[in-house]
């Protein structure tokens, strides 16, 4: 199972990232790490600085065809700057247009909204978020982690840190499938 984890060069919420790749790993599984930009990405703690990670390959490089599912971990600012990238836009509709399942926490459904890819799916997110979905076409739900199958892929959402056991586990799940 290879599993692209798509992120802006800064603002990842660090744990968003790193508990999945590892639930990835873990599950036999190789994770890479996407990003519209070469270098580093810079996670945080919430509004601190946290650890760096190298990227794998940018946007412009990776092909959905080399993966079995997308992760967009949050954080606040990496949603939000990929939302106005478009080509990060564009690889995360790719993976809907391919059928290929696509996992989203905390504040990244944004990226979902802009890739006009939730109209007539239920989904969760960090609480904020509801109403942008709503207005998206898609019904919010306060869960700790939502697995939507009404579309041409499976979507799993969650709402924060939290939830990421049930997250990860949802994720692991349907990549492994």
């Amino acid at each position: 199972m290879r599993v692209a984890f798509l992120m802006a060069p800064k603002g990842v919420e660090q744990i968003e990232l790193t508990e999945p790749w590892q639930a990835v790993i873990a599950a036999g599984g190789t994770p890479k790490l996407i990003s519209t930009a070469a270098g580093k990405v810079q996670a945080f703690h919430h509004l601190d600085k946290a650890d760096r990670f190298p990227v794998d390959l940018t946007v412009a490089e990776a092909s959905v065809a080399d993966f079995d599912g997308l992760v967009l971990p949050g954080g606040l600012a990496n949603p939000d700057a990929l939302r106005q990238d478009r080509k990060a836009v564009a690889f995360t509709k790719a993976f809907f247009d391919a059928g290929k399942p696509v996992a989203a926490i905390c504040h990244a459904p944004w990226t979902l909204v802009e890739a006009d890819v939730v109209r007539g799916r239920t989904l969760t997110s960090y609480p904020s978020l509801r109403t942008d979905i709503r207005n998206a076409g898609g019904t919010w739900v306060d869960e700790q982690v939502s697995v939507c199958t009404a579309g041409p892929n499976t979507l799993i959402t969650s709402r924060r840190p939290a939830d990421l056991h049930a997250f990860c586990k949802a994720c692991v799940a349907e990549f492994s499938a």
